[in-house]
């Protein structure tokens, strides 16, 4: 069942075009039916998971090698799955009133259901091939939403800024992943699980380590990664709601957690982990207070969280892991909620810039109900499952050994910035004046308040009650993450105690920054000038540097020229084998020349003095016969060590060639030398090299022939199988018929192609038009 799951989601990604020519503008809600019947399916599986069962699902991929198609259902690829399938019902809800009307409304909900699936496939992944391919579809995907309106620039840079991070991160990530299931001996995640002690003690450890990280921290946007997160906002508001605060930013977050019993518990690990994370989740909330727009302070403060989640995991402690997974699931239901009513409010007044908005609540009541809401979970302060979550995290930080006190302080900091935010996004917008915008303002319609309003709502609800979901998410996610079962007992009230005292703090603190937010901007410019030096004018600069070699080397090497062309190759070719040639000691044999027959010499003197003709020729045609001459003598040489059939094909293909050179060349203008002395010096030197290098490799070739057990099979099958004597023409035919129906159609293609180069040259319908005037 898991396997249709996921194969679900594709399916109804390629069949999303025509659901949308039909269901027209009920095509969200339509849409929405699969994700939601995927949460119903993965929340009747919650109390087996919650009980310690691990629900596995094996199907063939590659058994010659091992390799499964295995999916995997524990505590943490449940509570994920569950985001991913519950927020996507309220995204394709919300996305079809926030996109009505727009042209390519079928390739968006595709791209927005291919992402789904993807990210479903890479939280049950099992095998870390597997987890690799989705990953790679997450990356796709998400360039495909970012860049929905493909026609702005903007949109563009910043799905190419997206991919290239995270695909550069993704490429370090697979040569880790081969690293890590060499060492642990499996890449099947189940049985590499249980070998984190071998995997530790490793000499590639460090290394596997630290390129995991590379893909983890790039996708889940930590310093100095970070930039590529704001810069996705270009893309439409339901792709920022449900990717860029719900579930793909959070993918680096879940390989973290889940090769934790694999990779945690040593000093490089907390070094690393904990550093990114903890300057992440300070930088991310500050750069947040110097935005205007809507959905790019929410993605500072979702940097800034993501930073929070790593921080945590990077600590490692049982109390670490369950704050983790507490927090994870109480952003994605606020932060979800917030980047839909950003949208709605760019949708009622034409603009996202808090600077010019203010007064909405009597215009739009109930969009206004839903983000003070929000705004609440978001400050982490009151009845809510995030207030549950910003306890368990002060009191994990309280606990780290020796600088306790430190992080508390800093994440009580992190903890006021949030609060902040919550002020600007929430409270700016709905109260005040009411200011000029371009569209009058007015309520959202249903499908688009209504996501943020159930997302909000379940935010208080567990908060109240957060008994049952402790029991059946977070207890078994922290016991995945943490490698053995842990008892997680969430309460709203923990007592008067320090983690309380620095939770008021920090709302104190946070007000006093959204009531001072505008003249702290204005008073310090300062720092928008220091941050504007960040990480992403490097990545501009490193784009930029890399176009212009591009160019650089195009200019050099794609000259136009053909002889150019080959000059380059044969020249890589003679560096690169030579070097392996002479590095290699190739040893090569003794030649028979005592057994050289005289009409062997006179064929080969022949040949050598029909290409030097060739070389020297004053004219195309009496080259071409040259060339001729040694195509000929090759025959000849097939004919005398028993290949007839080789020496047939070979006259007539040199044949056909002759005769073709020959009618062009004709009518070619006079040949005329123009290369200089040292060019006709160089050229010689190439091939006299390439020569001797072809040389060699056939005598070293045939000094040591390969066993080989196709040689036999072809022998002992061609008669009885291909019913065919002739060993290399029932291969061709036979057993390599593929491949030859294959080159076939190359030359059939390539054949289609000179006709209509033929038909399209110029001055052709001119001659056409004047012939039937």
């Amino acid at each position: 069942m898991m396997l249709a799951a996921v194969l679900s989601g594709f399916g109804l990604a390629l069949a999303a075009p025509l659901v949308v020519r039909v269901a027209r503008g009920a095509s969200g809600w339509v849409l929405a039916l699969l994700p939601l019947l995927l949460t119903v399916f993965f929340a009747g599986l919650a109390p087996r998971v919650a009980a310690g069962e691990v629900v596995r699902a094996a199907y063939p991929w590659a058994p010659d090698l091992g390799v499964e198609l295995a999916l995997r259902l524990d505590g943490l690829s449940l509570l994920l799955a569950l985001l991913i399938c519950g927020v996507g019902v309220l995204v394709l809800v919300y996305a079809g009133g926030s996109m009505a009307g727009k042209a390519g409304l079928g390739r968006f909900y595709g791209s927005l259901l291919l992402f789904m699936a993807a990210m479903l496939g890479l939280v049950l992944a099992d095998n870390l091939l597997l987890l690799f391919v989705f990953w790679e579809l997450t990356s796709i995907s998400s360039y495909l939403l970012i860049a929905f309106d493909y026609k702005r620039a903007e949109a563009r840079a910043a799905a190419l800024q997206a991919l290239l991070v995270t695909g550069g991160g993704g490429l370090a990530l697979l040569a880790g992943l081969i690293l890590l299931g060499l060492v642990g001996g499996s890449f099947t995640l189940s049985d590499l699980l249980s070998e984190g002690d071998a995997v530790r003690a490793s000499p590639l450890y460090l290394p596997a380590m630290l390129l995991v990280l590379a893909g983890a921290l790039t996708k889940s946007a930590q310093a100095p990664f970070h930039f590529w997160l704001p810069g996705a906002m270009e893309a439409p508001t339901p792709v920022s709601a449900y990717l860029h605060s719900a579930t793909m930013v959070k993918a680096g977050v879940y390989l973290l957690a889940r090769l934790s019993p694999v990779l945690a518990g040593t000093d490089a690990w907390v070094g690393v982990v904990s550093v990114a994370g903890g300057v992440t989740m300070l930088l991310g909330g500050a750069l947040a207070l110097f935005q205007t727009d809507l959905k790019r302070i929410l993605a500072y403060s979702t940097v800034s969280a993501l930073g929070t989640l790593v921080l945590l995991l990077g600590i490692g402690t049982p109390e670490a892991a369950a704050a983790a997974m507490v927090f994870l699931l109480a952003h994605a239901l606020y932060k979800g909620a917030l980047f839909m009513v950003a949208g709605a409010l760019d949708h009622a007044t034409g603009t996202r810039d808090v600077e010019r908005l203010g007064g909405l609540r009597r215009a739009m009541p109930i969009t206004a109900a839903v983000a003070a809401l929000a705004a609440v979970s978001l400050a982490g302060f009151g009845p809510v499952l995030s207030f549950i979550g910003k306890e368990l995290l002060l009191e994990a930080l309280l606990h780290v050994e020796g600088l306790g006190v430190l992080l508390a302080a800093l994440g009580s900091l992190a903890g006021a910035l949030f609060v902040a935010v919550a002020g600007i996004v929430a409270v700016r917008p709905f109260f005040g004046p009411l200011r000029e915008t371009a569209h009058a303002p007015h309520e959202a319609p249903l499908s688009m308040w209504l996501g943020p309003a159930l997302l909000a709502a379940a935010g208080m609800a567990i908060g109240i009650a957060p008994e049952g979901v402790g029991a059946l998410l977070v207890a078994p996610a922290a016991s995945a993450v943490v490698g053995s079962p842990q008892e997680v007992e969430l309460s709203l009230w923990h007592g008067l105690n320090a983690a309380l005292g620095l939770s008021v703090a920090s709302v104190l603190l946070g007000a006093a920054l959204s009531l001072t937010w505008e003249r702290l901007r204005r008073a310090t410019p300062w720092l928008e000038r220091i941050f504007a030096w960040g990480p992403e004018r490097g990545y501009a600069a490193g784009l930029a540097g890399l176009e212009a070699l591009a160019l650089a080397l195009t200019r050099r090497l794609q000259s136009g020229f053909l002889r150019r062309y080959l000059l380059v190759i044969l020249v890589t070719a003679l560096a690169l084998a030579g070097w392996a040639l002479v590095r290699g000691g190739v040893l090569l044999p003794a030649l028979g020349w005592a057994d050289l027959r005289f009409y062997e010499l006179g064929l080969v003197v022949l040949m050598l003095l029909a290409a030097l003709w060739a070389v020297r020729s004053p004219s195309r045609l009496s080259a071409i016969l040259g060339l001729g001459v040694v195509g000929y003598g090759v025959a000849l040489i097939y004919i005398l060590y028993g290949a007839p059939d080789l020496a047939m094909t070979q006259i007539l293909v040199e044949t056909l060639t002759v005769i073709l050179f020959v009618l062009v060349f004709y009518h070619l203008p006079r040949f005329t030398p123009l290369s200089a002395r040292p060019t006709l010096v160089r050229d010689a030197c190439v091939s006299l090299g390439v020569g001797a290098l072809a040389t060699t490799l056939i005598l070293a070739a045939s000094a040591t022939p390969p066993e080989s057990a196709l040689a036999p099979f072809f022998l002992e099958a061609s008669r009885p199988l291909a019913h065919g004597r002739n060993v290399v023409n029932v291969i061709l035919v036979d057993f390599r018929g593929l491949d030859t129906l294959g080159e076939i159609t190359v030359l059939a293609v390539a054949a289609i192609g000179v006709f209509a180069l033929l038909k399209l040259r110029p001055g052709a319908d001119e001659g056409r038009r004047t012939k039937d005037r």
